[in-house]
């Protein structure tokens, strides 16, 4: 997931397929718009309405596509708000310090001064993250450096990066070797030959690896992601700044050639999209941005192909589903468990609840996938494909129902199979977890519970302040008065213990005394 996560401070991540009545921040899409988006670093921004009770409200504003906090990118514009040629002319200062100190070329020609020195002037800047050059060393002489860069280490960038782990702006989260070799594997036994990678750059590295390895092997690869750090190991043909969530290329139209000619190669054939967006990401820009990318790769077949889709794996949490095929109707969910190297949950192996959510969703028919039988998959013969294990077929539904790994339980009531742990409410008339609210959430005040009004402009928030109050002054009373007492009970105890002990004295002195005197 090498992208940035999706939002904004007050942009909250989709709720679940089928939530009623939720407050929160949509994005609003335009399919005319007047006038083009206004820009911060990260591109054009994406246009957002307050919802409320389904409600939109009136005023509608531009934000940042890649950053949830203000903190990271603090953009903020009115749809209606008229700015100033002063406050243009600094937008457009700081768009521009934000851009990486170097541009795409230049990082192409260090790359290839780099690769051209001996091993032993072949060093990294960790606290830069930057490769460095023989002349730049002594800027980095207290910096933690590392020397003898390998062909092998420039190969495997995301080795010597840092990953991004900020959950708030950056969710940058890398596969894992066997993920990797699954998808290799995979990708080579469907034919494909050229795979693009949208936010994986450990797939991208592992389908160099195996073409620079294996004369036989003929798939290659282009990589975007909006790690600019990536520029500096990849030719402009490997390699393209790309933000996911508004479909910018950083460096302009000569990188939006380079996906073009890579999409439309051979008429379009052969190609596949591998796309691992980050999970707080909404689904809709992503999915305006996957639809665009796939109008390129049409433009360049042929009139009798146009009704043909690209082949796609989108991989997210299984939790997506409705939102994701509601977007793309062809794609199903594979029961493959993918999982991450730097992701303390999103682990293979483990059984239940912390097995990884993350699935692969895709276009192309599932009985022409096969899944790792010696990682516990199995091919379920009516359903024609492979599922997990602990997915039994449900004679009822006539499927493999199980979404989570876990095995499911058929409700006769509902008439559907659902989780093991729900359980089948007489007055919601559905299966929910146990001991769940049946009013559903609560979205109006938290003082009085009406729907009206929130809880700033609650009728009774002087009742709720003057009662607050009270309790805040009774509980200050009582700490007080609990305090008072046990320090009471500590000095009773003490002198108790000192009385005790002078009564022990004096009863041995006497004995003392008498044993003396006999």
């Amino acid at each position: 997931m090498a992208a940035p996560r999706y939002g904004r401070e007050s942009v909250e991540a989709e709720p679940g397929a089928g939530s009623q009545g939720t407050s929160g921040v949509e994005m609003v899409l335009l399919s005319d718009p007047a006038s083009p988006a206004p820009l911060c670093p990260h591109g054009p921004t994406l246009l957002f309405v307050k919802m409320s009770q389904g409600k939109e409200e009136t005023r509608r504003f531009y934000a940042c596509s890649a950053c949830r906090d203000r903190k990271d990118c603090n953009f903020f514009q009115w749809e209606d708000e008229k700015l100033s040629g002063a406050r243009l002319t600094a937008r457009e200062a700081h768009n521009q310090r934000c851009r990486p100190p170097l541009s795409r070329m230049q990082c192409v020609q260090r790359y290839l001064r780099f690769i051209q020195l001996p091993l032993t002037e072949r060093k990294f800047c960790c606290s830069c993250q930057q490769l460095l050059l023989p002349d730049e060393w002594g800027e980095h002489r207290e910096h933690q450096v590392v020397g003898d860069v390998s062909v092998t280490q420039l190969r495997r960038p995301s080795q010597l990066l840092y990953p991004l782990e900020n959950k708030k702006t950056n969710a940058q989260y890398l596969f894992a070797d066997r993920t990797c070799q699954f998808l290799v594997g995979l990708l080579s036994a469907l034919g494909f030959r050229r795979v693009l990678c949208v936010g994986t750059p450990r797939l991208h590295e592992l389908i160099r690896l195996t073409a620079s390895g294996d004369k036989k092997s003929n798939l290659k690869s282009l990589l975007l992601d909006i790690d600019f750090r990536y520029s500096q190991f990849y030719m402009e043909d490997s390699f393209c700044h790309y933000n996911m969530f508004n479909h910018h290329f950083f460096d302009g139209k000569p990188a939006l050639e380079v996906c073009r000619a890579f999409l439309q190669e051979d008429k379009g054939e052969g190609v596949i999209m591998v796309t691992d967006p980050p999970f707080g990401g909404l689904v809709e820009p992503l999915a305006v941005t996957f639809k665009k990318l796939i109008t390129v790769w049409k433009e360049g077949q042929v009139q009798d192909d146009s009704h043909q889709e690209m082949p796609i794996f989108w991989i997210f949490p299984y939790f997506f589903e409705a939102r994701i095929c509601h977007f793309f109707p062809s794609f199903c969910m594979l029961d493959y468990q993918v999982d991450y190297d730097n992701h303390a949950l999103y682990k293979h192996g483990k059984t239940g609840r912390k097995q990884s959510p993350v699935r692969i969703f895709t276009n192309i028919p599932p009985n022409k996938i096969t899944l790792p039988t010696e990682e516990g998959y199995r091919f379920c013969p009516p359903c024609q494909r492979y599922v997990s294990l602990e997915n039994q077929h449900c004679e009822h539904c006539n499927s493999c129902t199980s979404k989570d790994g876990r095995k499911w339980k058929h409700c006769f009531l509902c008439k559907k199979c659902v989780k093991p742990s729900w359980i089948h409410c007489s007055i919601c008339n559905h299966c929910a977890v146990a001991g769940h609210s049946c009013e559903g959430p609560k979205d109006g005040c938290f003082i009085c519970g009406e729907l009206g009004h929130k809880r700033s402009s609650c009728p009774n928030i002087s009742t709720s302040k003057e009662a607050n109050n009270t309790l805040f002054f009774r509980a200050v009373r009582n700490q007080k008065q609990r305090k008072s007492n046990k320090m009471k009970m500590e000095t009773t105890k003490g002198q108790s213990m000192n009385h005790t002990s002078v009564t022990r004295k004096k009863k041995k002195r006497e004995r003392a005394h008498q044993y003396l005197c006999s």
